[in-house]
């Protein structure tokens, strides 16, 4: 690394800020922030901008200076995010990664730049969103076949993806416990004469609206009875911090891509 102290890319951003009231909360110390060409809030200081306080780091357009930093958290833009690994290799600075909404080349150049240094890539930091995976994936074992599943999620008018990054990973999560693969069983979508359902298939739901911060419900439908998991989180702060603790966490691990799994204890031995 080059240098200590955190980055936040999108500093000045709904979660941007919110990553910054979570540094200062946890006592990790900011060192560069980030918006993007053309913002308004260029030379603003972040921690005034986030209802801290001045904290002497004022957003700059250049990504170079997030570099500087131990570790740099990016909950941006896929465009943004990918264009920020090249220099985090360069500089073999950690990365936190909370971006949602990368295409499988997307993800790809992430795996690659894991081979360089350490990065926590989860689609969601929040502590009870990744127990609900360990959970459902566990319920799905249970019941197997019998049980249809659909996934329903909700969030704010602006979010731009759908299904949410959390949603798919839920999928992902289900389809592995059933023996199957995502890829081959996902319905995003239903209208008019769609015909019985295929047993076999994992229904997606989107819901956006408002200021919903973030809804997830893994639904399994048997003959007779339903089972459903659920979590709702009514503050992006819970995913700030847990963001802030993935930074923490990451700095000094060997190159390799993690996620919340490697930081709860939650992965399963191989």
């Amino acid at each position: 690394m080059t240098g200590s102290g955190v980055g936040i890319a999108g500093a000045g951003g709904h979660m941007g800020r919110m990553l910054v009231q979570a540094l200062k909360a946890d006592g990790l110390r900011l060192v560069a922030a980030t918006e993007r060409n053309g913002s308004e809030l260029l030379g603003r200081d972040a921690g005034e901008l986030a209802g801290v306080g001045t904290l002497g780091v004022p957003l700059e357009s250049d990504p170079q200076t997030l570099f500087t930093a131990g570790v740099v958290i990016d909950f941006t833009t896929v465009e943004a995010t990918l264009a920020h690994l090249p220099l985090a290799m360069h500089h073999s600075v950690p990365m936190v990664i909370g971006t949602t909404g990368f295409e499988a080349a997307g993800r790809a150049r992430i795996d690659a730049a894991a081979t360089r240094i350490p990065i926590v890539f989860a689609p969601n930091f929040s502590v009870g969103v990744n127990l609900m995976f360990k959970v459902a994936a566990e319920v799905a074992a249970v019941l197997g076949d019998a049980f249809d599943v659909e996934i329903i999620e909700a969030h704010h008018r602006r979010k731009v993806d759908a299904p949410s990054g959390t949603a798919v990973r839920l999928g992902e999560t289900i389809a592995a416990a059933l023996g199957r693969n995502l890829a081959d069983v996902a319905v995003y979508g239903r209208e008019g004469i769609t015909g019985a359902r295929d047993s076999a298939t994992i229904g997606f739901a989107t819901v956006r609206g408002g200021d919903i911060v973030g809804e997830h419900t893994a639904l399994f439908a048997g003959e007779g009875e339903r089972l459903e998991i659920t979590h709702r989180a009514s503050s992006r702060m819970t995913f700030a911090k847990g963001a802030v603790r993935a930074a923490r966490w990451v700095v000094g691990r060997p190159p390799g891509l993690y996620d919340m799994r490697d930081l709860l204890g939650l992965r399963e031995p191989h």
